[in-house]
């Protein structure tokens, strides 16, 4: 039986670590191995946590990433990127490996603070007191998020799964009120 060496040993580890989801790469040869084991980053479904892996992307450019598909904006393309980050192609190729272009039926998303209830009627599969119980609910308030309009609705996971597609709820802007600056 042969023994492992310690390099050996540290390939599993390594393996483990770049599959992690919350991992940042350091590196473009670190995200090329990731690449080479199938991790993919879906462009147009990309979350914040998503876009801080990549190498040398700041916070403030996978906001503005986040915030242009939240808007219905669709990347087809690396040069899509490019343009959507103010960079040069030459400066995003190296993501390229990881990075996936995948397209989606565009349906519009409603926004449960502000839809009318005709909006909401318009949403397939939801049914008239469940529209009726957004509206009256929202009157003690904005939902902040898809998991706080479910926990309010008592919603069942199947329901918000079923519908979450078609609801938008946009979260406010992380910036610190102006009497705190």
């Amino acid at each position: 039986m042969s023994k492992l060496s310690w390099f050996e040993r540290l390939i599993p580890q390594r393996q483990a670590k770049l599959r992690d989801p919350y991992y940042r790469f350091a590196s473009i040869p670190e995200l090329q191995a990731a690449a080479a084991m199938g991790v993919r980053l879906d462009v147009n479904q990309a979350s914040l946590d998503d876009w801080l892996r990549l190498p040398g992307l700041s916070i403030h450019q996978a906001r503005r990433l986040v915030e242009l598909s939240q808007s219905g904006v669709e990347f087809y393309a690396l040069e899509d990127l490019a343009a959507a980050l103010n960079l040069s192609l030459a400066r995003v190729r190296p993501l390229a490996p990881i990075l996936q272009f995948c397209c989606y039926e565009a349906s519009p998303r409603i926004d449960p603070n502000h839809a009318s209830l005709a909006a909401l009627m318009q949403i397939p599969g939801l049914e008239i007191e469940q529209a009726t119980a957004i509206v009256q609910e929202r009157q003690q308030g904005r939902y902040r998020s898809l998991p706080d309009l479910q926990q309010r609705l008592c919603w069942s996971a199947e329901t918000t799964a079923r519908l979450m597609h078609h609801l938008s709820v946009p979260e406010r802007s992380l910036q610190p009120p102006q009497d705190w600056i």
